[in-house]
């Protein structure tokens, strides 16, 4: 039921909602990525990060500062047909902006 619960609540927030459809679409992406094309701060982003990451959407693979966060494959059928869902609302999803300076 936790898992269930974590889930759900990973995908009750639109900010969270858009940053999964920037990450589906635009594949693995650092944390500053997201940030400057966002144009949030990153503690909000990363706390947004995380509560994906607990609810099973994504991935994290960190790589010296970094950390690149991906969705997680495999996905089981539930959290597939949700990103499915999603990439059909039509919602206005920023374009990639590099945020990184030392790639």
């Amino acid at each position: 039921m936790e898992i269930f619960l974590n889930t759900i609540s990973a995908i009750n927030d639109e900010t969270r909602i858009r940053i999964l459809r920037f990450i589906d679409i635009y594949g693995e992406v650092c944390v500053c990525d997201i940030e400057s094309s966002f144009d949030m701060i990153q503690s909000r982003i990363s706390r947004h990060l995380k509560i994906l990451k607990d609810g099973g959407f994504l991935r994290v693979d960190r790589r010296g500062k970094w950390a690149y966060y991906s969705v997680r494959k495999p996905l089981d059928e539930f959290r597939m047909s949700v990103i499915k869902e999603i990439s059909c609302l039509g919602l206005d999803i920023p374009v990639f902006n590099k945020g990184c300076k030392n790639d």
